[in-house]
């Protein structure tokens, strides 16, 4: 039986791996492990990418959200408006420091923030010190509403682009809208270290002065603490690897939008009765960190490519208003429609650069069987 992984890392592996030895050989030689001159290099590399001031490695990209909640100070009593449809840490990281989640809607074709909803709640919520919205799955959302309401009140915008690196809106890329943006080179993200790391970006001196003295321990001057902060520094043995792996990103980030195109072309005239992701709009570069379709017959599909060697995944089962954690804020069942919907009917099928047409096919062929079958 053919096998279709959800992705297949040791693919990008291949196409860096002298790169990467010749880095990891430099590092043995100079023995600078932790913060040394290949996480410098690495930072600059990434700020030049994103077009931004100043650019904060850290350990993950868990890490990043709550330094950068931090370095805005947010804390006990705050309220930060976020997304209930996103992964564990973009709301932990809020309840971390002692704040209050606030979560609102999101959009059933986009998956991002519903901006409607969120500047209601803005004018509704005065207590609200920050917003954390998410470029889900790849897409950048538009940030400029948001970032207009949020200058007004001296609310602190901050990007969970975790997913979203390449990605842009009119030209703006991913983690330009806000006061800083957070970013996650988690394994399988579309620029992946071998194992956890993270990133913050900003434009601004005194928050990157401050970010920097955060991660290690509040520490400015070795052994004097300012402040209480945690220990969240990035091994200079993943920065050489995400340097190797940044000089490819470009090339897989347009595969995974040429795999995206082409699933649309084999599945959108068929009819069957699946929801496409949202066509990008001119003003969207999208790079599919997931593809990611909606079904109301998910897990009998779900089942059904399994049993045809396909892998998929869920992108996620349970919203984080209802996570049994977060029960003291009060949500229930029905609060946020749109994002409990998308938990039962969410799909994401393989989209990884390397991916063969061949592959993608045969997954457009198996979900033809499964509806003919019906």
């Amino acid at each position: 039986m053919r096998k279709v992984p959800l992705i297949d890392l040791s693919w990008q592996h291949r196409q860096v791996e002298s790169l990467i030895q010749d880095g990891v050989a430099e590092l043995f030689r100079t023995q600078q492990f932790i913060l040394g001159g290949p996480v410098r290099q690495f930072e600059e590399a990434i700020a030049a990418y994103i077009g931004c001031r100043h650019a904060i490695a850290c350990a993950s990209g868990t890490d990043a959200l709550l330094l950068s909640l931090m370095a805005a100070g947010i804390g006990p009593g705050d309220h930060v408006l976020t997304t209930p449809y996103s992964f564990f840490a973009t709301a932990s990281s809020i309840h971390r420091l002692g704040a209050r989640p606030v979560f609102c809607d999101v959009d059933p074709r986009t998956f991002q923030l519903d901006t409607a909803k969120a500047l209601e709640l803005l004018a509704r919520e005065q207590r609200i010190r920050a917003v954390l919205p998410v470029h889900l799955f790849g897409a950048c959302m538009d940030l400029d509403p948001l970032q207009r309401a949020c200058l007004e009140r001296g609310i602190v915008l901050i990007e969970d682009a975790a997913q979203a690196i390449g990605s842009s809106w009119n030209g703006r890329p991913a983690g330009s809208f806000g006061a800083m943006a957070s970013w996650s080179f988690f394994p399988t993200k579309n620029l992946g270290a071998y194992g956890d790391a993270g990133m913050i970006t900003t434009g601004d001196e005194a928050l990157a002065e401050r970010l920097a003295m955060l991660r290690v321990h509040g520490s400015r001057v070795r052994y004097l603490h300012e402040e209480v902060g945690i220990n969240s520094r990035l091994d200079s043995l993943q920065a050489v690897i995400l340097s190797a792996k940044l000089t490819r990103l470009e090339e897989w980030n347009e595969m995974r939008r040429g795999n995206a195109a082409l699933y649309r072309r084999l599945l959108e005239p068929e009819g069957y009765p699946i929801r496409l992701p949202a066509p990008e709009a001119p003003a969207v570069r999208h790079t599919f960190h997931q593809f990611v379709i909606t079904c109301a017959d998910r897990e009998p599909l779900r089942a059904f490519l399994t049993g045809q060697g396909i892998a998929t995944e869920v992108y996620y089962p349970t919203p984080l208003h209802l996570q049994p954690c977060f029960a003291y804020l009060g949500y229930r069942p029905g609060d946020l429609p749109v994002s409990e919907l998308l938990a039962t009917q969410a799909l994401a099928l393989p989209i990884y650069p390397g991916l063969s047409a061949d592959d993608i096919a045969y997954v457009c062929h198996a979900i033809g069987r499964f509806y003919g079958a019906r």
